[in-house]
């Protein structure tokens, strides 16, 4: 079992856009090895905005 901690390390929130998602999968698979992980999520309240999120592995 793996005992990795995450740990945010930014988050902000940005306008929504239809790629964003391509930049996420670029940092991830680009990163990954630097123990970095990147995620995306839509805001609940406002579909216009997104939470972009840093993280160390």
């Amino acid at each position: 079992m793996n005992n990795s901690k995450i740990t945010t390390l930014s988050t902000v929130e940005v306008k929504y856009s239809d790629d964003l998602y391509k930049i996420v999968d670029s940092l991830n698979r680009t990163l990954k090895n630097e123990n970095l992980m990147f995620g995306l999520s839509l805001n609940e309240g406002d579909d216009d905005k997104a939470i972009f999120s840093i993280y160390r592995t």
